[in-house]
């Protein structure tokens, strides 16, 4: 009863006039139906990626019966779960899903959605990226998300990430944890890891990808795909992509409702946190910016870090497809 509830919230949110806008897709024939009515998509823990777990009723608005929710490793385990074909769409960190690229695995950049969802954390002493020299910085494990935007941040300050940084890792014990214990000097959090930060107190911010250049410049968060599901799937690739955006620009215009819809349907359990979240991440610059300037920032960030072989052209070569987006661009102006 309560999924039914909070499914005609939801598609009452949609009739309204705010959310008008957000359903001026063309009706089904005139595009043609999508080639399949089934699709997979990633469920991880955090709240950044909000319009992925919120778009099941936008998604069946655009002709998809078969609506599943997988539930993968964040970061680098999302990209090989898009790459293996275990699930079909997802949104993750733009900088994590260059590695896979680079490997040769069958995934595709097909948008940025939005900027701005981490922050570094740090202790008093440090003022700066560049201050991270030879301190403690946690992370969940090399080749993680954190570590991963973590050594193109202090790349970009000139900083060495092998030989300047104490990479500190746990099995046991989250970097978060060892940061409010006192045991790592920095972390790089993802929400609702910032938010419970600043409600606990606990240390100080040195970066904010939502306002700090240059890393509020570009997408943390791209939506992949299966170069062979787009393929294969070229209609229904563009109606999950536009129901993603319209969820996107949800997000940005009644955070409040989605912040509850995903309380709702069990993808995060603070209110409070998601909401704050929400409130903070820019989500309505995805007509703005043009990812594919995100992708050679950060693909030249790895590469001179030694963690990409591949230039960032031929990251852009290989990984990622636009034809989609600029469509929707184009479609969705308003």
């Amino acid at each position: 009863m309560l999924r039914t509830q909070t499914r005609r919230r939801f598609l009452t949110t949609l009739s309204t006039a705010g959310a008008a806008t957000l359903m001026k897709a063309p009706p089904v024939v005139a595009e043609g139906l999508p080639e399949t009515t089934a699709v997979r998509l990633a469920k991880v823990r955090g709240t950044c990626i909000a319009p992925q777990y919120i778009a099941e009723e936008l998604l069946r608005a655009e002709g998809f019966t078969d609506i599943r929710y997988v539930q993968v490793e964040a970061g680098q385990g999302q990209a090989n779960a898009i790459s293996r074909g275990e699930i079909d769409f997802t949104l993750n960190f733009a900088a994590p899903a260059l590695i896979p690229i680079d490997a040769g695995e069958a995934l595709s950049i097909l948008a940025g959605v939005h900027v701005g969802c981490f922050e570094l954390f740090a202790n008093e002493s440090i003022r700066s990226i560049a201050d991270l020299k030879g301190k403690k910085v946690g992370v969940q494990g090399l080749g993680a998300a954190p570590h991963i935007f973590l050594t193109s941040m202090v790349t970009h300050v000139g900083l060495n990430p092998a030989k300047d940084i104490t990479w500190v890792t746990s099995p046991s014990v989250s970097p978060v944890e060892l940061f409010a214990e006192g045991r790592i000097d920095a972390f790089l959090g993802f929400p609702p890891e910032p938010q419970e930060l600043r409600a606990r107190k606990i240390g100080r911010v040195i970066v904010n990808s939502a306002i700090d250049r240059p890393w509020s410049q570009y997408f943390c968060c791209v939506l992949s795909s299966n170069r062979e599901y787009i393929r294969k799937h070229p209609v229904a690739t563009k109606r999950v992509l536009r129901a993603i955006l319209k969820a996107t620009d949800l997000c940005a215009t009644d955070p409040e409702r989605v912040a509850q819809q995903m309380v709702d349907q069990g993808f995060t359990a603070r209110f409070d946190y998601a909401l704050q979240a929400l409130k903070e991440i820019p989500y309505g610059r995805w007509r703005e910016y043009d990812p594919e300037d995100t992708i050679r920032f950060y693909a030249l960030r790895l590469h001179e870090a030694g963690m990409i072989k591949s230039s960032p052209s031929k990251i852009i070569a290989d990984g990622t497809d636009w034809r989609f987006l600029h469509e929707l661009k184009r479609e969705l102006k308003a």
